[in-house]
């Protein structure tokens, strides 16, 4: 059984399906909790800035991307927080994962950023290799 789950999440259809399977997870283990870790790159930053008038605004914005998912992990009644940090998401879910001993790691297969990922490789890609626990990656 897994206690504590990581959903690495970024808005997305797969991140949605991806919270669908960490629900499935925790659902039956009482004592499973689930941290939902969303990660502000650079290139998200700036345009976000240049399309909201506020920091209020702006943080807003952020979290209606995690509404969805909050709302699913919610209706089961799993205990979970939320956490949002600024970097690059393969390394700073990498790193935020294997600092604080998750039980496994549950990823969509596909972020909101295609172009990057052609290029650059996905980030479920780079948080398989590297990750010490056992990722799920949703398709």
């Amino acid at each position: 059984m897994y206690n504590r789950i990581l959903l690495a999440t970024d808005g997305s259809e797969h991140a949605i399906r991806a919270c669908e399977q960490a629900v499935q997870l925790a659902a039956n283990n009482p004592n499973a909790s689930i941290t939902v870790l969303y990660v502000v790159d650079g290139a998200t930053s700036k345009a976000d800035v240049l399309h909201h008038s506020n920091t209020i605004d702006l943080e807003q914005s952020r979290k209606e991307k995690l509404t969805i998912s909050e709302r699913r992990i919610k209706e089961k009644d799993i205990a979970y927080d939320i956490e949002m940090l600024h970097g690059e998401p393969g390394p700073t879910i990498v790193k935020y994962a294997n600092e604080n001993r998750f039980d496994v790691c549950v990823i969509g297969s596909r972020g909101l950023n295609s172009l990057q990922e052609m290029v650059l490789g996905s980030v479920s890609h780079k948080v398989a290799k590297r990750v010490e626990c056992p990722v799920l990656i949703v398709k």
